[in-house]
């Protein structure tokens, strides 16, 4: 390697895999990859997720063929076969995904017809042939899905006008990902809509069969899902709305309710009236605190997505300060990049705020170390603690790798997350 990163956030390809397929209901991953591959990867990505894993099978759970140097040289095919036996044989899954460690990557292990076997016996078994060394946990959301769009989700489903899936939230990745999508969900259903969030209120692969179903794919994240989202359209005919960053308070989440409504052309009363509802909410509550929280300039720490969002709920919502926000994670194509930045700094109370996309522990604590400008309140990681403790700067555990606490449905997101995040600001003075 070229350059050694300090602490990372996330892990490999399948690190992303496992925790995506760990968050849907009775799915089972098989690892086709060496000794503790299973154990790391869960660990990469669920086991910094405010210590919540999944609740079917995680990490040593998780059959795995265990490679060693017999398979290297002679191939672990047959190996795979008696895994994938003994997955069926012992844990009830609704399907079964086999997944490709960089050990039989770099064999080239046919996985893709292992798993036809199975399926072809009616097995529920699907191969994601993609070695830990492609990429990162965010590919991992990607491949997942587009996986589930070449071999899952069923063509010519009878379309449902009133049903929506939600995508670029990714499960574990995000610490809060369980909370955001219930709020999601909440808000959604307030305007009659059926939700697909496939990761809460036990949905699992039949929703997944049958999403094709859907009016519309709204996809909450700036830059997340583009490929899937285009190939989706293309084969199930279901067009996308991109929310280019998670919405934070009542101003972004209204702007959110409305751009909905309008893509489904739902009655305009119905969209007005269940803002004024959840907007009377949020703003009775923050009436109650006038004068509590004083005045920050702030810097953040984040995904992308959270990245946005925070920021423009603290600058919009609350007029604090914005000095520094830093993207920490891996993006490389330039729109991207530029649509992130134009999201961040298109504030309507505030100077924008300097942006940066650094992936490195190192830099990004030297970029906050040696910030000019001051900084009275941080949200960030667990990485991101010690420097706060170093700058006496207050700190907001707001985003992934969140060691210090377990998170269950906590979510700063939409309106009454929102409000948990102010309460976080008071609490942490």
């Amino acid at each position: 390697m070229s350059a050694v990163m300090e602490n990372p956030k996330g892990g490999c390809v399948l690190a992303g895999i496992n925790s995506v397929l760990g968050a849907i209901d009775k799915v089972c991953p098989i690892y086709h990859a060496g000794p503790g591959c299973c154990m790391q990867t869960t660990a990469a990505d669920q086991g910094q997720s405010g210590h919540k894993s999944s609740c079917f099978v995680s990490s040593v759970s998780i059959p795995s063929s265990n490679m060693l140097e017999k398979e290297v040289v002679f191939g672990g095919t047959n190996k795979l076969r008696t895994t994938i036996e003994g997955a069926i044989d012992i844990i009830d899954a609704d399907a079964y995904f086999v997944l490709t460690g960089c050990t039989a990557g770099i064999i080239g292990d046919d996985v893709l017809s292992i798993a036809n076997e199975y399926s072809s016996k009616g097995h529920p078994v699907y191969a994601i042939d993609t070695p830990g060394f492609a990429g990162d946990s965010n590919l991992g959301y990607e491949i997942v899905w587009n996986t589930m769009i070449d071999q899952v989700i069923e063509e010519n489903v009878p379309k449902d006008d009133k049903l929506v899936n939600i995508f670029g939230i990714i499960p574990y990745h995000d610490p809060f990902w369980s909370g955001s999508l219930e709020e999601i969900d909440r808000i959604l259903s307030k305007l009659g809509l059926k939700v697909n969030t496939f990761f809460t209120k036990h949905q699992n692969i039949d929703d997944i069969r049958k999403s094709s179903a859907a009016a519309l794919n709204i996809i909450v994240n700036p830059w997340l899902f583009k490929g899937p989202a285009k190939k989706f359209e293309d084969k199930f005919g279901v067009p996308s709305l991109r929310i280019p960053g998670l919405f934070v308070g009542a101003t972004d989440t209204s702007k959110f309710v409305r751009e909905v409504g309008k893509a489904l052309g739902l009655e305009s009363s119905l969209v007005e009236s269940v803002i004024a509802e959840e907007e009377d909410y949020v703003y009775s509550y923050l009436g109650q605190a006038i004068g509590v929280v004083s005045w920050k300039r702030f810097a953040v720490v984040a995904d992308a997505n959270n990245a946005v969002g925070y920021t423009k709920y603290l600058a919009n919502d609350y007029s604090f300060t914005p000095v520094l926000v830093i993207v920490s994670e891996p993006i490389f194509r330039p729109e991207d990049k530029e649509r992130i930045i134009y999201e961040i700094q298109n504030l309507e109370y505030a100077h924008p705020p300097k942006v940066l996309f650094l992936t490195d522990q190192y830099e990004i604590n030297k970029a906050i170390r040696e910030e000019e400008e001051e900084i009275t309140l941080l949200v960030g990681s667990s990485n991101e603690r010690e420097i706060s403790l170093e700058k006496d700067i207050q700190f907001i555990l707001g985003a992934f790798p969140t060691n210090e606490r377990l998170i269950f449905n906590r979510t700063y997101a939409g309106y009454r997350g929102s409000l948990t995040f102010t309460e976080d600001i008071y609490d942490n003075n």
